[in-house]
């Protein structure tokens, strides 16, 4: 005899209900009764209970104190099948238990037969579901480093550059085109180094204008000019022990450069308007999109920092060069905006990656995560199909498809037909362990068709 899979936690004050659950639930469930507060909080806090059934008119007043107590429930549980019943036909009832976190939503009396089948398929769902994301958290595991994902050989050489750096206190410039992840580059080489507790200070060298860059950078005394009421520190003190980020470092103007060069010639810096240099122990690490080396022969960049940046070169590179990172960095951020979102976790259809994979991506991982907050945000269903994708995407992966079928020069069709009459064949074959009758089954062709196949294709 089949023997008890899930336990079930019935929160009602129904007793025979209850009774004639736990008997058409046998025995592949175990049901426990909870009909108090007590018992109701023993349930919610018990790792081992996988269903919740809720009796809405069991719970306060009425259906709409059982409401918020499901939806509690479910902020509290979210990894437990919940249903709710209720013997109110108020058409208002079936969507609010829904967006209150209801997997099913039943009238009584309940069918016991229609229920225990009802209960055994969202189970097994689930289970599938949540192991499903097991096993994704631990190819993310796997393949993430300090908040960068990725397990392609591309990203792998990024890591092992970050390992070798972070222990020492060479200035490090990332490189890399924009929304790459520079920035998590960065943070990452700080919590591997031995600074990891001590200041880390960011500036984004582009995001102010050149008149408070010097003053947030260096610091002023009280009266060094009009609006300066009192000292303040800048960013390099205040990084004093620890890291200093410069984001597009190549936005400073050429006497901002001989500054920052100075200070890290010297390891001091003086205020705006003070008379005394102070000693600053601090690393840098800046990031560019910029082609330092053109800016340099340009006279846009100093020579003699760019040698004291450039120590050591970290390339990130773009997300069309890593595409087999593709559909983690995908399943990363929706699992992410789901959650952000308070939205039960959505899928995407097969079709979805392939499209994901083919686009050129030119805003990279930053262009990515933005598509799929959006499609968290803008799709209703647990499924998001290829038609929620933005129209920029879908036509670019029709005009890869019909370049990849039909490139420039154009193409041999016979010998391309040949190619796909080959692969079909040998996969047919490889799958009936060479049975040319059963492949030719699997195939939908006569078996003498599929002998001559053989021949002339010489397989």
């Amino acid at each position: 005899m089949p023997t008890e899979r899930y336990s079930i936690a019935v929160i009602t004050l129904d007793e025979q209900m209850f009774r004639e659950m736990r008997g058409a639930l046998a025995p592949s469930f175990r049901a426990t009764l909870a009909d108090t507060e007590s018992q109701i909080k023993t349930v919610i806090d018990d790792p081992d209970i996988h269903g919740i059934v809720l009796d809405l008119e069991s719970i306060g007043d009425g259906a709409a104190d059982g409401i918020e107590v499901l939806q509690e429930i479910r902020r509290l549980r979210d990894d437990v099948m919940m249903v709710a019943i209720t013997a109110s036909t108020s058409n208002e009832l079936p969507i609010q238990a829904s967006q209150a976190g209801a997997d099913h939503f039943l009238l009584k009396p309940v069918d016991g037969t229609q229920f225990r089948t009802l209960l055994l398929e969202t189970m097994e769902k689930r289970a599938l579901q949540f192991e499903g994301r097991w096993l994704l958290e631990q190819v993310e595991n796997r393949s993430a480093f300090c908040g960068l994902i990725g397990g392609s050989e591309a990203m792998r050489k990024v890591y092992q550059a970050i390992e070798a750096v972070a222990g020492s206190n060479a200035s490090v410039v990332v490189r890399g085109e924009s929304g790459v992840g520079k920035e998590l580059v960065a943070q990452a080489i700080v919590q591997r180094g031995e600074r990891h507790d001590k200041p880390y200070v960011c500036l984004n060298c582009s995001a102010l204008p050149e008149t408070l860059i010097e003053s947030e950078l260096f610091g002023h005394e009280k009266g060094a000019f009009t609006g300066a009421d009192s000292a303040k520190p800048g960013l390099i003190e205040l990084a004093h022990t620890g890291t200093l980020f410069l984001d597009e470092i190549t936005t400073l103007n050429l006497g901002l450069q001989s500054k920052l060069l100075r200070a890290l010639q010297e390891r001091s810096v003086q205020r705006l308007g003070g008379r005394a240099a102070k000693k600053i122990d601090f690393r840098l690490i800046t990031a560019t999109n910029d082609d330092l080396e053109a800016e340099v022969k340009k006279g846009r960049f100093r020579e003699d920092l760019f040698y004291r940046i450039n120590v050591v070169p970290i390339l990130v590179p773009p997300l069309r060069e890593r595409r087999g990172d593709i559909p983690m960095l995908a399943e990363h951020f929706l699992r992410l905006y789901c959650t952000a979102n308070k939205k039960p976790l959505k899928q995407l259809q097969p079709e979805i990656m392939g499209i994901l994979e083919v686009y050129p991506w030119p805003g990279n991982v930053r262009e990515l995560e933005n598509v799929i907050q959006r499609l968290v945000i803008m799709s209703d269903g647990a499924v998001i199909a290829a038609h929620h994708l933005p129209q920029h995407l879908l036509s670019s992966s029709a005009a890869s498809q019909e370049a990849i079928l039909i490139p420039e020069g154009g193409v041999d069709f016979d010998a391309e037909m040949e190619k796909i009459e080959i692969a079909y064949l040998s996969a047919a074959l490889r799958r009936t362990e060479g049975r040319k009758s059963a492949a030719a089954a699997l195939l939908h062709i006569d078996p003498q068709r599929m002998k001559y196949l053989c021949r002339k294709l010489k397989l």
